[in-house]
């Protein structure tokens, strides 16, 4: 630990995992608490959110677990009130929750494309909508986004919705970034490339023939590294661009891939 959080308030969606393992979301939630933060984790299933915050606490952290569904105003309203009641501020939000589809305008429902907007892109419009108020009148604060590679790039299956969603991502957070500069407020994205987490097991295993070790095999060797990321490497990213370090970074993309995206082919 370096303390480059210390005193500092985080909230983190999708703080849970989805299955065993380390997620993007609760890498995330633990480096912070590591870091000297204070973090409200923050899940869907309440569960989840709980694993986190115990895992947290048991280290000698401090967290606080909650639900909410990120896709509803109401929820993230109250989300952002009970963090503001628990711990009297909101420094950083870190917007880590990501559903996944895959298919192309055909195969994908209609129920599909709308529920993975919802959860994906229309839910950063809602924690930054009730969170950015409180930053505001501290005149400062930090907005960190997970986004994708698949928000620049093809990724080797149809992903329309997905994409889609963190493409929108990419444009709301520069948005923000330049409108709240002058604020003392700063927003980043951070692009993972293949990544090892449980999210991708079930959802994706499918598209490799459904073999979870050759789904691994295979994105192992696409990666130019030879080696998928994990969780850890994404909230690395994420450290630093919530962190202090990162005060003159605002509106930029941060692509975490092991080369990825500078392979043609």
């Amino acid at each position: 630990m370096t303390d480059r959080m210390k005193d500092k308030v985080v909230i983190v969606t999708g703080a849970g995992s989805s299955g065993p393992g380390w997620g993007n979301g609760k890498a995330a939630a633990a480096l912070y608490a590591r870091e000297g933060a204070q973090v409200f984790a923050v899940d869907n299933r309440l569960e989840a959110a709980q694993e986190t915050a115990d895992i947290i606490n048991g280290e000698g952290g401090v967290c606080v677990a909650g639900r909410a569904n990120v896709a509803s105003s109401e929820d993230v309203k109250r989300m952002a009130r009970e963090c503001i009641e628990r711990f009297g501020k909101i420094d950083v939000l870190h917007n880590n929750v990501g559903i996944v589809e895959v298919g192309g305008p055909i195969e994908t429902s209609e129920e599909a494309w709308h529920k993975v907007i919802a959860v994906n892109q229309t839910s950063v419009f809602l924690t930054c909508k009730h969170v950015l108020p409180h930053m505001l009148e501290r005149k400062s604060g930090a907005i960190v986004n997970i986004a994708s590679i698949a928000a620049i790039r093809w990724i080797g299956f149809p992903y329309l919705a997905y994409s889609a969603a963190k493409a929108a991502m990419l444009a709301m957070t520069q948005n923000m970034a330049v409108q709240y500069a002058a604020d003392g407020i700063r927003a980043n994205c951070v692009l993972p490339g293949f990544m090892d987490t449980p999210l991708i097991r079930e959802p994706l295993k499918e598209t490799y023939g459904g073999d979870v070790d050759a789904m691994v095999g295979k994105r192992d060797m696409q990666v130019p590294t030879g080696k998928m990321g994990n969780g850890w490497d994404t909230a690395l990213a994420a450290l630093f661009l919530a962190s202090d370090e990162a005060r003159y970074i605002t509106g930029t993309s941060l692509v975490v891939d092991g080369g990825l995206t500078g392979r043609c082919a």
